[in-house]
């Protein structure tokens, strides 16, 4: 399901990048768009589901099920209410916050004016995503993963009619055709929230949201209720600083050449790929089955999941890693090189791929690494070690910057990625809530050889082709790039099982 929500997110891309190229005017919609994605990853995915994904799993697990209805009950009436009050005050403030993310759009007042008004259509997003995540998080611990997984498909098919048939439905109405994106991002929100309802009755946590304020009194004062919050404020922090990072970044490109927000965005697509489809869908599975093994004290449990999860990031992440490095510029082209995106925009964008490709193995790997620490409702741990990330990637920006312009920012986030997941493993592993399984050196030797033998088959294909030029060979590239990449992947598989690694057992455990 991660898969298709993928799939559909780079077709999404693809049209939006071929509609509008990359201009001053994408880059006012991709900093509005940031600003509800920013705070979704902050309250929603963020800080409240590491809060609230262990408490409702240790609830289940230890007073059963009635007590975790309530618990559900009161939580959905507080957020709620939080979600409301945030979304007034954020279409209220929408210059302000787009000053703050991308205070450079004002030395062109157009594309500033254009970025308030997208915020404000799209602001409202966040508070469905919030409820979404609510959703995902009850769901994901009675173990129905599908749903949420396949969400975000939604949102994307949205945005796809939105640039198909609104662009040019706005265009001759006289309005600005990258309005109607917006507009779509807020039907992908109301059709992401939607789809939770059927779901969560089928397993009658469907949540019930009181209004009355002895009830919102109550719910306030639960002992449940008051957990979660706690854990939120240090999560909070954790999750903000890696927000600021990227509040950070965005303020920089805007003040570089007009576009850089936009390379940078249809990168961190294309990364999200395989981050998403590794990392976010091995974390989802994993958070409530070690909360569960926490809350049972099976030390064991928890040690060989988390052992099991790093090697299959490994194993799956190491070759993506290799892709984007040697392959990004065939990648964008098959992805992005059509109508209004231009050849210097695929060279752009493949410079920013290859940055996020230095430090893909570390993003995936956080999101394994990460849940060992919230699972045991140990949120300070990690917050402290994104602190002082936030701090070197910063510094690392101040070298990268001056050298690489945009793609710089993207090599900062890819070495501080690296920097976050090493901390995190030497924090479990120290703490002994980890202790890595016999086998490792072996297992990461035989991934670096497949690893070298796919990348140099990539770097002959990348060298051999101008892809640039096959822009009106449109099916040939595709049919190209699809072969390369077939066939790099099946001597990555051969290689490993010529070794002697059992693939099968690995999946199967």
């Amino acid at each position: 399901m991660t898969l298709v929500s993928r799939v559909t997110g780079l077709a999404r891309e693809l049209l939006i990048a071929s509609f509008f190229g990359a201009s001053a005017l994408t880059d006012a919609f991709n900093v509005a768009f940031r600003i509800p994605n920013l705070l979704r990853r902050l309250f929603a995915e963020g800080a409240f589901s590491q809060a609230f994904v262990p408490v409702l799993a240790a609830t289940r697990q230890t007073k059963g099920e009635e007590a975790t209805k309530v618990l559900i009950d009161r939580v959905a009436t507080l957020l709620t209410l939080a979600l409301l009050l945030t979304c007034i005050v954020g279409v209220i403030a929408a210059p302000i916050l787009v000053w703050m993310m991308a205070s450079g759009l004002e030395s062109s007042p157009d594309s500033f004016d254009n970025a308030v008004y997208m915020t404000r259509w799209m602001f409202p997003y966040i508070g469905f995503m919030s409820l979404v995540a609510l959703s995902a998080g009850i769901l994901n611990t009675w173990r129905r993963f599908a749903v949420p997984a396949v969400t975000p498909v939604l949102l994307n098919l949205s945005m796809i009619l939105a640039a198909w048939l609104g662009a040019p439905w706005f265009r001759s109405l006289g309005l600005e055709p990258i309005h109607a994106l917006a507009f779509g991002v807020l039907l992908g929100g109301v059709l992401q929230l939607c789809i939770q309802i059927p779901a969560l009755l089928h397993i009658g946590l469907l949540p019930r949201v009181h209004w009355s304020f002895r009830e919102i009194k109550t719910a306030w004062r639960d002992p449940g209720t008051r957990n979660i919050l706690s854990l939120m404020a240090p999560a909070l922090l954790g999750v903000g600083v890696a927000q600021l990072s990227l509040l950070i970044n965005t303020q920089i490109a805007s003040h570089l050449r007009a576009g850089s927000v936009s390379w940078l965005s249809y990168a961190d697509r294309l990364m999200e790929f395989p981050t998403a489809l590794l990392g976010v869908a091995l974390g989802v599975v994993l958070m409530p089955q070690l909360a569960a093994a926490k809350a049972a004290n099976d030390r064991h449990t928890f040690s060989k999941m988390l052992d099991w999860g790093l090697r299959l990031v490994v194993m799956s992440a190491a070759p993506c890693a290799v892709v984007l490095l040697i392959f990004s510029q065939p990648l964008v082209c098959v992805l992005y090189h059509y109508g209004a995106f231009t050849a210097n925009d695929v060279d752009q964008t493949s410079r920013a791929l290859m940055g996020y490709g230095v430090g893909l193995l570390g993003l995936i790997a956080i999101k394994v690494l990460a849940p060992g620490f919230y699972a045991s409702q140990d949120i300070r741990t990690p917050v402290k070690i994104a602190v002082l990330v936030l701090v070197c990637t910063q510094l690392l920006n101040t070298v990268f910057v001056p050298y690489f312009a945009h793609a710089g920012l993207a090599l900062a986030i890819g070495v501080g990625a690296l920097i976050n997941a090493g901390l995190l493993w030497v924090g479990l592993v120290r703490s002994g809530k980890y202790a890595p399984m016999p086998g490792w050196s072996r297992f990461l030797l035989q991934t670096l050889i497949a690893c070298l033998v796919m990348g140099a088959v990539l770097y002959w294909a990348n060298n051999h082709w101008d892809w640039t030029a096959l822009r009106a060979s449109v099916w040939l590239r595709i049919a190209l790039v699809s072969g390369v990449l077939s066939l790099a992947g099946s001597l990555y598989l051969a290689a490993l099982v010529a070794m002697g690694m059992n693939l099968r057992e690995l999946v199967k455990t």
